[in-house]
Order: structure tokens, then sequence, then C-alpha cells
């Protein structure tokens, strides 16, 4: 009977040592979340107050994307990009056009796959400028025509240097760079990696809406 008691009582202590092991496991993981989370916040204002870019919030129904404009590289494309900002253009559009190891692309269509009206005028094509489409950058949508772009726009989700300027020739055009992604690639991650459909006549649609719910000018 002593030794069954004996037995109970460190079995109840193991228990609570493992307790208060696992509370102490937990306490520093978040502990340590929350300070990877304030650098990153730091690290974030830091980088703000050092750019004299504009920095646009593109906030979805799958999180923030955070993008800083190349406003010296890419005059054009930034003003265009900022007028369907500013204008509140955006809002209610989707990122239509999802593929894999490629990019997401949006700007342009409603849920119901409608073209949105009010459209500017086209741009000239700024491919030309040294910038490369590379992981996170963001880049005009354009037609066969090199200089058709409007509102429509793509993040690069891997390095694409195929889509780069080769040649004044509409073969070579490319396209245009004008932004990069500074916060938020995992949300851009999670739009890549959407199952797709063909909905109205259009490949690659994400089956469950990816839209932009607002996008905003932070400077």
């Amino acid at each position: 009977m002593l030794n069954s008691i004996q037995n109970l009582r460190r079995s109840v202590f193991t228990s609570l040592l493992l307790i208060l092991a696992c509370n102490s496991a937990v306490a520093a993981a978040t502990q340590q979340q929350q300070e990877n989370a304030s650098n990153e916040q730091a690290a974030f204002a830091d980088l703000l107050k050092s750019s004299s870019n504009p920095v646009v919030t593109i906030s979805t129904n799958k999180g923030d994307i955070v993008v800083e404009l190349f406003a010296e590289e890419a005059p054009q494309s930034v003003r265009n990009f900022l007028h369907y900002v500013n204008s509140g253009y955006y809002t209610d559009t989707i990122f239509h056009r999802v593929i894999p190891d490629f990019m997401i692309q949006g700007g342009g269509f409603t849920e119901s796959m409608q073209k949105k009206a009010g459209l500017a005028d086209t741009i000239e094509n700024e491919a030309d400028n040294g910038l490369k489409n590379e992981r996170g950058t963001l880049a005009m949508a354009r037609t066969q025509d090199p200089h058709s772009a409007t509102s429509q726009f793509f993040i690069n989700a891997k390095d694409n240097d195929f889509l780069d300027f080769k040649a004044k020739s509409r073969s070579g055009w490319g396209y245009a760079v004008f932004g990069r992604v500074i916060q938020g690639m995992d949300i851009v991650e999670a739009i890549e990696n959407s199952t797709t459909t063909t909905k109205s006549g259009y490949q690659n649609v994400p089956r469950q809406v990816v839209i932009m719910q607002g996008v905003s000018q932070l400077q």
C-alpha cells in the first residue's frame, strides 16, 4: 500500500514537472514571437523613414501586401499606378490570374469577372529602365502591344528574367518593373498557391476569390 502511494506521488510530481516545462516552453516561444514581430516592425519603420519612394498597402481578404514604388526609375508607371490607387479604382478588384512559381495578376476585374470601367489612357512601356522581373517585384501587365498597360499589374513569384527588356521591338520590350514588395510576401505566396479554375472563359482564376478590399498610399 505504501509503495502504491509513493508511486502515485512520483507520478503526480513527474506530471507537474512536465506541465511546468511545457508552460515554460510555450512562454519562451511566445516571447520569441513577440520579439521577432517587434523587430520586424522596427525594421519596417526604419525602411519607411529611409525611403523617399511612395509606399502603398494592398489590403486583400488574405492579408496586406506593402509595396515600395520606384518613382525615379519608372516615373510614368508609378504615376499611373498611384492614379488608380488614389482614385479608389482598385477597391473590389481581384487577383484574377494566378500561376504558381510564376506570378499573381490583378487590378482589372471585378469578382464577377467583369472588366472594371473607367480606365485611363495606356502608358509607354518603361521596361528599359534597368529593373529586373525578380521575385517580389511589381510589373505592369499588358497585351501583345508593348505600350498597352493600363490598370493591371502583377507580382513576380520568382525571378522571371524572360520578362525583362531585351530590345525596343514588339517581342523584345518585356514588362516594366515599377515596385517591389517590402512586407507581405507570405500573403503573395498564399495567393500564388490558390487552387484555380476556368471562369467566364478566363483560365487560372482562384476558386476562392482573392479581392482587393482597399489599396491606399502610406507615403
